[in-house]
């Protein structure tokens, strides 16, 4: 596991510290260390993986430690068993995760870190085929220079020129038309993608749980509740729960009322 995490055999991600530095404590101290749904947590059922070419596989890639959380977290509110629930969570920060999720697994979800869904704040999303083959040739970009662009220079940023929704919202509030028309393209994106998390879900949908850093903006919850609303009853859980999600995981496991698995 250190050694992926080093070489970022699953990809380049602050979450691989973790294990990095728990390591040496555990050590130090003869204790045991975990780690808790990782960005790489992979539930996806076979069919989820065709991706359409050969040699090319769908990935689990997502936020999926503050997801899990709000999942567990809806069903203690709710009184609803964790083995039955079915949702539409989606994490708002400078990626979007929107995910299906039953019983505690993610079962599908975009790429969260590159390539799939909707234009976040940093991200581009998914792109018409020819024109980011197009883009890559004519500028003659390297994997890197590639990857750059399309991780933090492209969305809102992108489009905006910052990264900064509390600029965008006040151009918003003074009518800025580009800025509109770009929010709600991102609306529309994000609307679309848990539209297909519903198919997946066959219809069959408890709710909808939004969450993230950008759920703090009352101008985008209930921008985005206009278009979803239809879907099911909605929860909002703002911001991020990545600390409490972490100590619930060890907890869960120190309690045994959960299992650890072996990374292998």
């Amino acid at each position: 596991m250190l050694t992926d995490l080093r070489i970022g055999e699953y990809g380049i991600h602050a979450s691989n510290l973790g294990a990095l530095l728990a390591f040496p404590i555990a050590q130090k101290w003869s204790v045991s260390a975990f780690i808790v749904d990782p960005i790489t947590s992979d539930d996806f059922p076979p069919v989820a993986r065709i991706s359409g070419v050969p040699g090319i596989e769908r990935k689990s890639r997502s936020h999926a430690l503050n997801i899990k959380y709000c999942y567990y977290k809806q069903c203690n509110d709710n009184n609803l068993e964790s083995k039955d629930g079915r949702f539409i969570i989606c994490h708002f920060g400078s990626g979007f995760s929107i995910a299906a999720v039953v019983g505690g697994k993610i079962i599908d979800v975009n790429d969260a870190l590159l390539g799939m869904g909707p234009f976040s704040v940093e991200r581009a999303g998914a792109l018409p085929l020819a024109s980011i083959l197009s883009l890559a040739y004519n500028r003659k970009l390297s994997q890197k220079e590639s990857e750059k662009l399309l991780t933090k220079e492209s969305g809102l940023a992108g489009y905006l020129g910052t990264n900064d929704f509390r600029e965008i919202e006040k151009r918003l509030q003074k009518n800025d038309s580009q800025a509109q028309l770009v929010f709600d393209g991102m609306l529309y994106q994000i609307s679309k993608e848990m539209g297909a998390c519903l198919a997946v879900l066959k219809g069959q949908c408890d709710g909808i749980i939004l969450t993230g850093g950008l759920t703090q903006s009352e101008h985008f919850v209930n921008n985005l509740k206009e278009r979803i609303s239809f879907a099911g009853d909605i929860t909002v859980y703002p911001g991020s729960f990545e600390l409490e999600a972490l100590a619930s995981g060890a907890e869960r496991v120190l309690n045994h009322s959960e299992q650890a698995k072996i990374y292998q």
